[in-house]
């Protein structure tokens, strides 16, 4: 098992590309912290990592909570004794052109992005700094490369994930801690899937039009990136075993971003 007894953190983990994440982490012998802002469906995700066999503990974090933030992290290290893995995961996304959007949606999409990832990588950082180092990953997107019509604070957020990922690398790598960012094409979620026709009406097209032609229109097969995707990858970056692999973005995408 590549990850086994470490200690892993991972907000927005309840559902999604998140518990996927979370529950392959504790399939590779990590002990993991689930995080979200629904605490009914953090308890759910961890319990059924428990069922499998493997350990996990339930937090209930608003990301954007300062407080909350650090108190979750300071759990997780009173409960396991250390922290090895914090992945900044939490995301929104809101659909609508600029001249529409309102100021309040542009900063909540802001704030759950890059607030959250700011807040989970400073608590991160005091522990590893005061221990043996660790990992710090983030969940970017192909909108950290490039950008896509009526996603314009999405866009921007995660284009800032990327420079957070930078500075980390920079400022961790003499206390051992390496930072990477997933950056990954479209997959079929929640999220997603409350997108298509959102995007539908915006456009005045089909959501199979949607699909086709907007979502998976530059990839090379017309394929969905899928969460067993991302989370092979996610357990390749926690265990990878040096700082030769650090600030870096990886895109799965199926071909629709090649850097």
């Amino acid at each position: 098992m590549r990850l086994e007894q470490r200690v892993a953190v991972i907000t927005g983990a309840g559902r999604g590309i998140g518990r996927a994440i979370a529950e392959r982490y504790a399939r590779e012998g990590a002990r993991v912290a689930v995080a979200d802002l629904d605490s009914a469906t953090a308890e759910e995700a961890a319990a059924a990592i428990r069922d499998a066999g493997g350990e996990a503990l339930a937090l209930a974090m608003d990301v954007t909570d300062e407080q909350a933030v650090d108190a979750g992290v300071q759990r997780v290290v009173d409960t396991w004794g250390r922290l090895d893995i914090a992945f900044a995961n939490a995301g929104i996304q809101h659909i609508e052109s600029l001249d529409k959007l309102a100021l309040e949606n542009w900063r909540k999409v802001m704030s759950v992005h890059l607030d959250g990832a700011f807040l989970l990588t400073r608590a991160a950082l005091r522990h590893m700094y005061a221990g043996q180092g660790g990992t710090l990953l983030y969940m970017g997107s192909v909108h950290s490369m490039e950008a896509s019509p009526l996603k314009a604070p999405y866009v921007a957020a995660k284009h800032g994930l990327l420079g957070l990922c930078r500075a980390v690398a920079k400022e961790g790598a003499g206390h051992g801690v390496r930072s990477n960012i997933i950056c990954p094409g479209f997959v079929r979620t929640p999220l997603v899937d409350k997108q298509i026709p959102e995007q539908a009406r915006e456009l005045g097209i089909s959501e199979e039009e949607v699909i086709r032609n907007v979502m998976l229109k530059n990839t090379v097969d017309g394929e969905f990136t899928t969460v067993e995707d991302i989370s092979e990858l996610a357990v390749t970056l926690a265990a990878f075993p040096s700082a030769a692999l650090t600030g870096q973005s990886v895109v799965v995408s199926h071909g629709w971003h090649m850097g």
